[in-house]
């Protein structure tokens, strides 16, 4: 007679008996290995946009990583966000090589959607980073140099887990490097396929237009500009302000006359363009890189009330009043925003329906409107 072999233990303290007729391995365990799938409506929501004369079309609301996708927030709440935006029509992911916190987790956060829920879409999606502001310690850190970028874009297509991207950045003007040297290099990573276009933030008008000039003269495809802008920071629309290098004509004008697309970032001024703000009640600022006190004074509250009065008139909310705004006929090509949940964003999608506004309206808004102190974190680099 043969031994009958031992009980063999399960997880749980549970045992089965081998020769017994129960099929344990049937038992329902959760699926880990069925793919995430995109809406298949997602090119229904949203009109898309040229990025001036370039090929490349924009989604009028674009999802900027600079805040809530590092390493502080749960990656369950950036997947949700990330998919929804997807879903939603979002095509375009806009990171740098400094976001986080930590810098790089940005980065590395979205490199974890482009190995999972987001790989099979790499063809439906717009890609991109920059480098400019402080990454690393020592002299090849930061700035426009040409040693920086190109050691900043191979660290960024690592972390994102993509052979290139599809816009690279100079993410800051260089006071010391010359404009041909950064523009080279955005060359180079082009011509090496790690970029597709070119991209330059925060430059000054005459900045700007030195900038494509080089790009012209190199054959570079740099099509896009993105500066911070808002209806309480509009120096877009003016000759350059105070600094040194300021220009008789608007950056808008000059991206216009070069053919130039545009993504303003900020739109909401940091947070300031939303209710947070219309009580007299001191707001938490939840410790981020934000506006100066200097901008939440009496005065400027009163001015945020106002707009959110015409912006009730226009059924809206202040956020949405605001993102609207810029993406107004002869404002931006698209408006860059952050999430921090679902609903956030799909109230702020929502302002992409409505851009059309009446003069009356645009002239109350011009009253209200206006630089705000405290508000343009990078007017240090559109001043140069």
């Amino acid at each position: 007679m043969g031994v009958r072999p031992s009980v063999r233990p399960l997880g749980c303290g549970a045992s089965v008996d081998p020769m017994s007729e129960e099929r344990y391995y049937a038992d329902k365990v959760p699926e880990t290995h069925e793919p995430w799938v995109a809406a298949p409506d997602r090119y229904q929501h949203l009109e898309y946009r040229r990025v001036g004369t370039s090929g490349l079309l924009l989604p009028p609301i674009s999802l900027g990583l600079w805040w809530n996708f590092g390493d502080d927030r749960p990656f369950a709440t950036q997947r949700e966000i990330l998919r929804h935006a997807f879903d939603r029509g979002i095509t375009h992911f806009d990171l740098a090589n400094n976001y986080g916190p930590p810098y790089g987790s940005a980065e590395e956060n979205f490199g974890r959607m482009m190995r999972t829920d987001f790989k099979p879409y790499r063809h439906e999606l717009v890609i991109s980073s920059k480098a400019g502001w402080d990454m690393y310690p020592g002299p090849y850190g930061k700035l426009g140099s040409r040693k920086y970028l190109l050691n900043s874009l191979e660290e960024s297509l690592a972390r994102l887990s993509v052979d290139h991207v599809d816009i690279f950045y100079s993410h800051r003007a260089d006071p010391e490097t010359p404009v041909a040297e950064t523009i080279g290099a955005l060359d180079t990573a082009v011509r090496q396929g790690k970029a597709l276009y070119a991209g330059i933030s925060s430059y000054s008008p005459e900045r700007t237009a030195e900038a494509i000039a080089v790009a012209r003269e190199l054959g570079t495809p740099l099509v896009i500009h993105q500066p911070s802008y808002s209806l309480l920071n509009r120096w877009v629309e003016d000759g350059g302000g105070a600094g040194p290098r300021a220009a008789d004509k608007s950056l808008l004008t000059v991206l216009g006359e070069h053919g130039l697309g545009s993504i303003g970032f900020s739109p909401l001024a940091q947070g300031l363009l939303t209710s947070k703000y219309l009580d007299d009640e001191p707001a938490d600022r939840v410790g981020r890189g934000s506006f100066t006190d200097d901008a939440v004074t009496p005065e400027n509250r009163e001015r945020l009330r106002g707009l959110a009065a015409i912006a009730e008139e226009r059924g809206q909310s202040l956020a949405q009043l605001a993102i609207s705004w810029i993406l107004r006929p002869g404002g931006v090509t698209s408006a860059l925003i952050g999430a921090s949940s679902v609903e956030q964003l799909d109230e702020n999608l929502e302002a992409a329906a409505k851009t059309d506004f009446t003069d009356d309206e645009l002239a109350r808004i011009d009253a209200l409107a206006g630089t705000v102190d405290g508000v343009d974190l990078w007017k240090g680099s559109a001043d140069l």
